[in-house]
Formats: C-alpha cells, sequence, structure tokens
C-alpha cells in the first residue's frame, strides 16, 4: 500500500527585517534595510501510510504549524517535495481539497454571529454533499461528540470547549482520508481533552483516516500516536515508534515504593534521586543501568510491600531532547 503523505527534504524559509533599536537606527532602516533568513522548516523527509496516527512533536517555533500548512496547501515551500494523496498541496485542487482537514486550536472556521448548524450548511455547499449525506453525518457527529442544543447557539455563546467539539465536527463532515490536528486539546478542560481524543481515535479506526497530529499535551501523545516524529529547529531529531523514543533517550527509570514504615528522603536518597517521600509511599529516580542492582538493593535492605518499574512520564523524555539539541 503506497504512504498517503510523501515529504522528501521539504524546506520552508522566510526573509524577515533586522533593525537595532533606536531612533536611528529606524531612520536608517527606511533607506538601507537589513534582513535576514529563518529556516523554519529544513530537509524534512518521511512518509505516513494509510490509517497511520503520527504525533509531530517539538517545541514553539519548531516547524510543526509550518509542515502542516504546506501539506494542506497554506504554504508553498521554499524546497523539496511533496505529495498528500498523490497531489502536490500547494496546487490546492478541488479532488485534493475533499480529502483533507485541518484544525487549529487557535483558529475559528465557523462564522462568529451564526447558530453552529448555519456554517455546518455552509461546509455542506462548499463541499458539495448531498442533503441525505450531509444529514446523516450531522446526526452522527451529534451523537459521537454530544453536540445537542449546541447546533442552534451562535458560535459566539460557547464555551472554549463546546466551540472546539464545533469545530471538528465542521471539519469532519465531508469524511476527509486525511485529518491534520495542530493542537486540538488547546485550553480545554482534562475531560474534554479525553472525549475529544476517543473521538478521534474511533474516526480513525472506523474510516482508517491517517493523522497528523500536533500536541503540547502529552496525553494526546500517549494515547493516540504509536509512531512520534520530534522536530526542532526544522529538523527531524526522531522519527519511530513512543517505545523507542523513551528507550532512546531516557536514561533514567523511575522506582515506585510502598513501604511497612515510613522511610525518610535521607535514607532513600543512598539508593537514587528522591522525588517524593511520604508516609510509607516514595518515587527514586535511578540510571537504566543501575535498576536492577538498585531493586534488589532495596528488596533486600527495606521492608517493601510493593515495588514498581517504570520509564519517566513522556513529556520529561521530550524536555531531555530538547535540553540536548540546545546544547
Amino acid at each position: 500500500m503506497s504512504p498517503v503523505i510523501e515529504l522528501d527534504r521539504l524546506s520552508k524559509s522566510y526573509v524577515v527585517p533586522v533593525r537595532d533599536a533606536g531612533i536611528r537606527a529606524g531612520l536608517v532602516s527606511l533607506f538601507k534595510r537589513k534582513t535576514r533568513t529563518v529556516e523554519a522548516v529544513k530537509d524534512v523527509s518521511l512518509s505516513i501510510e494509510p490509517g497511520e496516527i503520527v504525533g509531530f512533536l517539538g517545541p514553539n517555533g519548531a516547524g510543526k504549524t509550518t509542515t502542516l500548512k504546506m501539506l494542506s496547501g497554506l504554504l508553498h515551500p521554499s524546497g523539496g517535495r511533496a505529495s498528500v494523496l498523490g497531489f502536490e498541496p500547494w496546487k490546492r485542487p478541488n479532488d485534493f481539497l475533499q480529502q483533507i482537514t485541518l484544525v487549529m486550536g487557535q483558529r475559528n472556521q465557523l462564522i462568529w454571529d451564526i447558530p453552529v448548524v448555519d456554517s455546518f450548511d455552509r461546509n455542506r455547499v462548499i463541499y458539495q454533499l448531498g442533503r441525505e449525506v450531509y444529514r446523516q453525518r450531522v446526526d452522527e457527529l451529534t451523537d459521537l461528540l454530544d453536540l445537542g442544543e449546541l447546533l442552534t447557539k451562535p458560535v459566539r455563546n460557547l464555551s472554549l470547549g463546546e466551540r472546539m467539539k464545533c469545530e471538528v465536527a465542521a471539519a469532519l463532515l465531508h469524511h476527509p482520508k486525511i485529518l491534520f490536528l495542530d493542537e486540538p486539546t488547546l485550553g480545554l478542560d482534562v475531560s474534554m481533552q479525553r472525549r475529544l481524543r476517543e473521538f478521534v481515535a474511533r474516526y480513525n479506526k472506523e474510516t482508517g483516516a491517517a493523522v497528523l497530529l500536533t500536541s503540547h499535551y502529552m496525553a494526546d501523545v500517549e494515547a493516540l500516536c504509536p509512531r512520534v516524529v520530534v522536530i526542532h529547529h526544522g529538523e527531524i531529531l526522531f522519527d519511530g515508534r513512543l517505545v523507542d523514543l523513551i528507550e532512546k533517550f531516557s536514561a533514567q527509570k523511575t522506582l515506585v515504593l510502598e513501604l511497612e514504615e515510613s522511610t525518610s528522603a535521607e535514607a532513600l536518597a543512598l539508593y537514587g534521586d528522591v522525588v517524593s517521600a511520604s508516609e510509607g509511599r516514595a518515587t527514586l529516580r535511578v540510571p537504566k543501568k543501575e535498576t536492577a542492582e538498585v531493586t534488589a538493593r532495596l528488596l533486600r535492605e527495606l521492608k517493601v510491600q510493593d515495588l514498581n518499574v517504570a520509564d519517566p512520564p513522556i513529556d520529561e523524555v521530550i524536555d531531555q531532547i530538547f535540553s540536548g539539541a540546545a546544547r
């Protein structure tokens, strides 16, 4: 089966003005403008198969959103090649646009002052959906996302969580084969984040759509993305399974202990870095290579009721990667 997304050395650079502070520098810039080139995306190559959910991770300014905008046809690249469903995205043919969607947590596609259902009807016309198909899909999405009475409310009267549910529904009315999701859970409460994650997973399973997801919430990544791509300063640092990312970049293990009696942090520090210690429960960090030795010592020397060995949280691993790349 052919990949639905293929990137070969895709790049995007911008020429931005540079000016020193002060009135004199401002006057000089009117006649002699200085600029510099910023490489937002640099030689990115990857492929995504049908049905894959891929996490696209990186700090602010890493090039994630710029890449998604090129893949959805909003930006032209400065170099390289991209193919999405066999199309060059920036040419924006109708057959291409009818098979993709882009959801950005910080952008509106719904019309602010009219009821949600009227924005849905606008999309019906844009995507040339038959009325019967449209009604069926609105009913399905209303049921899945619990839209109910939200459909008749003006968008300006919705909370952020309610609006994001409606934004996602509007983006999926035409049953796209590829979802570009840029921070779709940004600003939502924990319950709403979970519901949107469950919905994306269900849509992926039922339709076989490929998903490229950016998020700063590691819970989104852990719940949805078997594969992750880590990008920093426009370049790919890692592309592979999430479990391999943890294995490759995490130098420590987390030990969670339940003890028969309270043990001071000073005593526990003999075994590793103490993350927390209180009322017979403690969390330690130890070097990965020393895990077996430290675990044996703990069981031998302390009254341990339960001991759990785990990888550190994925957000800590990501922080380690970016810290190392910055250095």
